[in-house]
């Protein structure tokens, strides 16, 4: 067996990398993803075909109130047959006008809440190997109520669902007993608990940090799209 090798503490990170996209099709099309397949170079020179979904990105946002009570929703997903404690959280709509103006507006359409003070809590990839949904969580705090805006109207799993606030050790203890499974959510209340009880939260990250994941899609989409595939709009 080989030793690890031990990594410094500024090598932990991600590197984003290029293998050359030689072939693209579309597998079947969906109302917010695609089912795709690529044909990739390898560094070895031969190729591998790999399956997976695209996607156009998403937003979360741990709402925390003064009484470090974190606004959730329950809302019904009907892929894993859960109704799931969550986080407000939305795609990323093409007319958005930056990433937390995307929180921003479903923080209001969802909660009817806005946000005085907002941070960057995680950047994640919830399945890398089959989908290329990069998710920004942010820690929305200074909390006021709002009115919905304009033109948005409740359907579907959200006329449904109901907003609910949870303190925010019993979500952790939640997380841990395996009682709530939503990623947004484990991640963003694992990541708020850490970042309050060990004083980091004005380390965090500001609101309008890059976020490098989302340069590096618009390069593959651009390599779809000179496949001859087609990327939505947003």
């Amino acid at each position: 067996m080989n030793t690890p090798r031990v990594l410094p503490r500024d090598a932990v990170r991600d590197e984003p990398l290029d293998w050359p996209v030689v072939g693209h099709e579309l597998l079947g099309g969906g109302l917010v993803s695609d089912f795709v397949r690529d044909t990739v170079e390898t560094p070895a020179g031969s190729t591998m075909r790999r399956d997976y979904l695209l996607h156009p990105g998403a937003v979360g946002i741990i709402a925390l109130d003064a009484d470090e009570r974190v606004v959730v929703v329950r809302q019904y997903r009907q892929p894993v047959g859960f109704r799931l404690v969550e986080p407000p959280a939305g795609l990323l709509d093409a007319d958005d006008a930056s990433w937390v103006g995307a929180a921003q507006r479903e923080l209001a359409e969802e909660v009817e809440l806005a946000a005085a003070d907002w941070r960057v809590l995680v950047d994640q990839f919830n399945s890398p190997g089959c989908c290329q949904e990069s998710l920004r969580i942010y820690l929305a705090r200074d909390l006021t109520p709002v009115q919905r805006p304009d033109g948005f109207t409740v359907e579907d799993e959200e006329a449904d669902m109901d907003v609910c606030l949870v303190a925010l050790d019993d979500l952790v203890d939640a997380v841990l007993a395996g009682a709530v499974q939503n990623p947004t959510l484990v991640a963003g209340v694992l990541a708020t608990h850490v970042a309050l009880r060990s004083g980091r939260l004005d380390a965090l990250r500001p609101a309008d940090a890059p976020w490098p994941a989302r340069d590096v899609k618009a390069s593959r989409d651009a390599q779809i799209r000179a496949h001859g595939g087609q990327t939505r709009p947003r």
